[in-house]
């Protein structure tokens, strides 16, 4: 008799988050916002991609962190796609605060101002984005899915894909960085074309 595939399948238990039991792929970003007096905050998620095709930006974040707080007061926040040679920078955005409710593990991280909204970003991250808030959807569990629309785009030359270009030479020019929750991270310089099917449409 033939096993059935699905009787070697191991079931999670629902009763615990389940995301910490195998590894997936996500990206890893800086979320900045402007803090309630004139410092700014930085803080790395990995839960945040593009919300359709349009120009929205989005990531999960808890009412309890800053981040949160200061994107619902702002109404705007920037985002900084770092490179994997930033691992460590981008780390310590996620620094405790101190009593004082400061973090001044963000002295060490080298930013610059965003163009059209009041924010910052991180220096010598490949692409940047500036974003007005659009939406905050609460409810899932104790995290929050909030919503920009992408109000202005910057990236680096060297990451910049053109009509003429080969796509796996411009990755091992600016390869990316990769988080792969719960607690690892990899560095993308390899590709491979998706066999798209034909007639495929977006």
């Amino acid at each position: 008799m033939v096993q059935s595939p699905q009787s070697q399948l191991v079931s999670l238990d629902l009763s615990q988050p389940l995301w910490e039991r195998f590894f997936s792929v996500a990206p890893l970003v800086v979320i900045g916002t402007k803090e309630p007096e004139t410092d700014y905050d930085l803080a790395p998620k990995h839960m945040a991609m593009p919300l359709g095709w349009e120009n929205y930006f989005g990531f999960v974040c808890t009412p309890r962190h800053r981040t949160y707080q200061n994107v619902r007061r702002e109404k705007t926040f920037t985002v900084s796609f770092p490179r994997p040679e930033q691992i460590v920078l981008a780390s310590l955005g996620a620094a405790p605060r101190c009593d004082d409710n400061s973090k001044p593990a963000l002295a060490a991280l080298p930013t610059f101002p965003a163009s059209v909204i009041d924010g910052v970003f991180l220096q010598d991250a490949y692409l940047f984005l500036e974003c007005q808030l659009d939406q905050i959807v609460d409810g899932f569990g104790e995290n929050s899915l909030i919503v920009g629309k992408i109000v202005a785009a910057h990236i680096q030359p060297e990451a910049l894909r053109v009509s003429d270009g080969d796509d796996q030479d411009l990755l091992l020019k600016a390869p990316l960085l990769a988080y792969l929750p719960p607690g690892r991270y990899a560095k993308i310089d390899c590709s491979f074309s998706f066999p798209f099917h034909t007639g495929f449409k977006q």
